[in-house]
């Protein structure tokens, strides 16, 4: 049974340039529209498990109004909770305000994810975002204020034109924030973006990688546990293991994604179909072969790896039986260690192509 939940809010105040995820201009008209769908796909498809974990992302959920907060918090007590669940809630820097804290703090968010992504003015430029480090200090203060003690702050690399140096600088100041989480992220130029319409072109790759070791080197006092993520101890997300363990969660609302079933869906981009309650674009039972080979492809992502004993309890056979990974150990592209195998960590950046070895 799932024990996760993702909700999309597919509404933005500006389009970044680099984003692929199913986004489109706050209206206020559409808002509680699409509220109104949303309510329907949860009451149409959860089938009352008990949830582990929420996370509400976009878009940029943070810029709705308090009247849209607080139906959008009525349709979260749908779901049935554990006592200790975690319920992350995404900001854009902008947004945060006592306002908005209290709401979401009288609503049972427990873990804020803000969109800073960098403080390099021309980095930001290229992104089309804003950020300015002072002001993202007083805004994480004011969450603190609020007993948020549990924040994760985002930030992108490999902008073309960045340095090392540029990098250094922001990873500086991202220290300085003092925050729980950080996730890191290398510039993907993906289909339907602005910068694929513009043609631009990803940075060097080894340049890429100095990029990679450099963050790994900054935030050496963080445990690295996800080959993007960065957590103290004890404040991996909650909500991500769910996926890197290859459990199932439900995903609700415009181009959301869920595992339920055996069944791997993506709901569709398109409103007017959503409003119709033709919820899902396309799906995949996923069985046998296909399911190891997902709990593989996401369980090396994690710098622990996985976890022989329960691969060999979920499906029946070892997983050197289920694989040939004679030339990846004997190459120590993987390694197997007290009970787990797991991504050679100086290899790590080029998991796909150990993946591709043997998948």
């Amino acid at each position: 049974m799932a024990k996760a939940v993702y909700i999309h809010i597919p509404f933005c105040r500006n389009i970044c340039s680099y984003c692929d995820f199913c986004k489109f201009l706050y209206n206020e008209k559409w808002a509680i529209v699409y509220l109104d769908a949303l309510k329907q796909e949860i009451m149409d498809r959860y089938l009352d498990d008990e949830i582990k974990t929420i996370y509400i992302g976009g878009g940029t959920p943070s810029l709705l109004n308090k009247k849209e907060l607080e139906y959008l918090f009525k349709i979260v007590e749908i779901f049935k909770k554990t006592n200790d669940y975690e319920f992350t809630f995404e900001c854009n820097i902008e947004d945060i305000n006592k306002d908005l804290l209290s709401i979401l703090k009288a609503n049972g968010v427990n873990r804020l994810s803000i969109g800073v992504e960098s403080f390099n003015p021309q980095k930001l430029e290229f992104m089309n975002r804003k950020a300015d480090f002072l002001d993202t200090l007083s805004k994480i203060n004011l969450c603190r204020e609020y007993g948020f003690n549990n924040i994760n702050v985002d930030l992108i690399y490999a902008i073309p034109g960045e340095t090392l140096k540029d990098l250094k600088e922001d990873l500086k100041l991202f220290l300085k924030l003092k925050v729980e989480h950080i996730s890191t992220y290398s510039l993907m130029i993906e289909d339907h973006t602005k910068l694929k319409v513009l043609k631009t072109e990803a940075i060097d790759e080894e340049l890429d990688y100095l990029m990679f070791l450099e963050i790994n080197k900054a935030l050496k006092n963080y445990h690295h546990y996800e080959i993007s993520n960065f957590a103290l101890p004890g404040y991996e997300s909650k909500h991500n293991l769910t996926y890197w363990y290859n459990e199932e969660y439900y995903g609700f609302g415009l181009g959301a994604s869920g595992y339920i079933l055996d069944v791997r869906y993506d709901n569709t981009k398109n409103l007017k179909k959503y409003l119709l309650k033709e919820y899902v674009a396309n799906e995949e039972i996923v069985k046998g072969q296909e399911k190891m080979n997902y709990e593989v492809m996401l369980g090396l992502r994690l710098r622990d790896g996985i976890n022989l004993a329960k691969f060999k309890e979920k499906y029946g056979l070892s997983i050197t039986d289920a694989y040939d990974l004679t030339k990846v150990i004997k190459n120590k592209d993987l390694i197997i260690k007290n009970g787990y195998i797991y991504i050679n960590p100086g290899k790590i950046y080029v998991m796909n192509e150990i993946l591709l070895k043997f998948l």
